[in-house]
């Protein structure tokens, strides 16, 4: 009788970690991207010094899936650089802690970015307000997927939801917007995660690299890796073969936060919005 609860506990076991693993690769396959399923044309240049890849798609320049570059800010020659991580600069902040949006009449779901946006003042010093007649403000657009631009751009910058991307996918592009990066970007990523680069999808192996090769004027914060970050890859993210893109240093793998900031995230962003 002993053996056959034995047996029983570790089958149950089991088929709850197969259904957890299965939730993480869910959870993968829908991570933050701009145009899902879509590869554009690979391209090189260099941000602020540092030579990135990029794809361009749809006239658009997207980086590590779901971030939108402004062209501006690319150049076809090397210049001088620090390492960094998340954007540093006065010209990305939103002036006294106001942000500006607008949100698209034929949007589908708008409560998401009622939701998200409550959710981002609730946790933060950061307030939005309805543009009127403001130059510098976010548009919440429609789009194949989910995206953004790195902080404050000037004039209108978009924030393109799907209507598969949930609200905790337009907290995450309004991270983006804030200024914040993705988490495993950070350059000391290595001391707390592994990159597993053969399970990652051809093409899109520059999604997982760090912001030192990246260009922007930044700043690592504290001396860990949040784990619980809205702003972190799951586990399965990009992944060519079903096995995991991104494990802890034990091998092991974590649960993804895709439904609100984190108190790691809420760290960051009044410690950028300090000075506003």
């Amino acid at each position: 009788m002993i053996a056959c609860q034995n047996e029983d506990t570790a089958l149950l076991e089991n088929s709850e970690l197969n259904t957890k693993t299965e939730d993480m690769k869910r959870q993968g396959q829908n991570s933050f991207e701009a145009y899902p399923q879509q590869k554009g044309i690979l391209k090189k240049a260099f941000l602020n010094g540092e030579e990135i890849s990029y794809e361009e798609i749809n006239n658009e320049l997207v980086y590590q899936g779901d971030i939108i570059l402004n062209p501006d800010m690319l150049s076809t020659v090397k210049g001088n650089s620090t390492e960094r991580t998340g954007i540093r600069g006065e010209q990305y902040r939103w002036k006294n802690k106001r942000v500006y949006y607008s949100i698209n009449p034929d949007l589908p779901a708008k409560q998401r970015v009622i939701d998200a946006i409550a959710h981002v003042e609730a946790n933060t010093d950061i307030r939005f307000i309805e543009r009127t007649t403001q130059t510098n403000y976010i548009y919440f657009n429609k789009g194949q997927g989910c995206s953004s631009y790195i902080g404050k751009q000037g004039g209108k910058q978009n924030i393109t939801l799907n209507i598969t991307c949930s609200t905790g996918a337009a907290i995450h592009e309004i991270g983006h917007a804030l200024g914040l990066f993705h988490e495993q970007s950070r350059l000391d990523r290595n001391g707390f995660l592994t990159i597993k680069w053969n399970n990652i999808e051809d093409g899109y192996q520059h999604n997982f690299k760090t912001w030192q090769t990246l260009g922007y004027n930044g700043f690592d914060l504290g001396d860990n890796l949040d784990f619980n970050s809205i702003m972190l890859y799951g586990p399965y993210s990009f992944s060519k073969n079903g096995r995991p893109t991104i494990t802890k240093k034990d091998g092991s793998l974590y649960n993804s936060n895709y439904s609100q900031l984190s108190q790691g995230d809420i760290t960051t962003i009044a410690f950028m919005y300090r000075n506003e």
